[in-house]
């Protein structure tokens, strides 16, 4: 055999990339702000702190570098995955910074796809659809909570049932071999939290939010992880506050959920003020190691549920 020849088939079954094997595996991430992000990705020299908190800071600094080493490629710039692909509200490509609220910003779509990345051999699709300010009490008022359905709830509907039916036309690498819904991510709850009326019912709601989307998406075990509203940290003293907190852990104990529905506790990766680039803790005070963590967490919960390795 020619070396020419050889190494052509060498080529051919070797370079192929990894993620073409099999479904494309979609998770579709949604909430309010805190899904849309706020964590800060570059240093802001007018902050007093050095910049403590920033996605830069943190790539930088010796005492966390390493964990986000796999962020970054050699040069420094920020590593863009071609094998994690993202849409959010008509933003999209390869998974990279710039996916949060506005494009210097990150959420919890960031390292869920550095994780599910990761894990999986076939190519990974985010559909993330978030909206600042919304509740679930009303605006993504699930059909089974009886009354109006929210109109986030609709929307969320109408931008996965698009994204899934133009993944050529949005992303031209698809393979065409067909998709796999594969989890749903929920971070939301700040705006239920600020009536007690609203804390009583959320366990209820959401707890339909689950079902009604298992019966939408025709997927009735689909895996759901549940990032708590751990604002203020384990300092956290208000009623309302803790109501919704215990209303999202009661719904993944539920035993119509077991198995497939987890809850993620959040309080302990909430930053002061002082170690964060903002001080509005309704937004994890724009910490994006928060955010990160949070992503972390709940990407690795929603894999364990799954038995994924």
């Amino acid at each position: 055999m020619r070396p020419v020849i050889f190494l052509t088939i060498l080529v051919l079954l070797f370079s192929g990339p990894a993620h073409a094997q099999g479904k494309l595996k979609v998770f579709v991430l949604a909430g309010q702000s805190n899904m849309e992000g706020a964590g800060q990705i570059r240093i802001n020299p007018k902050n007093k702190n050095g910049g403590k908190g920033s996605l830069e800071y943190l790539v930088k600094d010796p005492g966390t570098a390493k964990r986000f080493a796999h962020t970054v490629n050699k040069d420094g710039s920020w590593r863009v995955r071609d094998d994690v692909w993202i849409w959010y509200l008509g933003r999209k490509g390869g998974l990279s910074v710039g996916y949060g609220a506005k494009t210097r910003l990150i959420g919890p779509e960031f390292q869920i796809g550095h994780v599910l990345g990761d894990a999986h051999k076939e190519q990974v699709l985010l559909i993330k659809t978030a909206w600042g300010g919304k509740t679930l009490v009303k605006d993504f008022r699930p059909p089974s909570s009886g009354g109006e359905v929210g109109p986030y709830y609709t929307e969320m509907l109408s931008h996965v049932r698009d994204v899934l039916g133009n993944i050529r036309k949005l992303f031209p690498a698809y393979d065409g071999k067909g998709y796999e819904l594969a989890g749903f991510f929920w971070h939301q709850g700040w705006n239920d939290g600020l009536k007690k009326p609203w804390v009583e019912v959320y366990e209820e709601n959401l707890a339909n939010l689950v079902k009604d989307l298992r019966k939408e998406w025709k997927v009735l075990d689909l895996p759901v992880s549940i990032a708590v509203s751990g604002f203020g940290g384990r300092g956290q003293k208000v009623d309302r506050r803790l109501g919704i907190i215990a209303a999202q852990h009661a719904v993944a104990r539920r035993p119509e959920f077991k198995g497939r529905v987890v809850s993620v506790e959040t309080r302990d990766f909430f930053r002061s003020r002082e170690e964060s680039p903002s001080g509005q803790g309704y937004h994890w005070n724009g910490n994006a190691e928060t955010y990160f963590l949070i992503g972390d967490a709940m990407a690795k919960a929603l894999l364990d549920v799954v038995g994924a390795k």
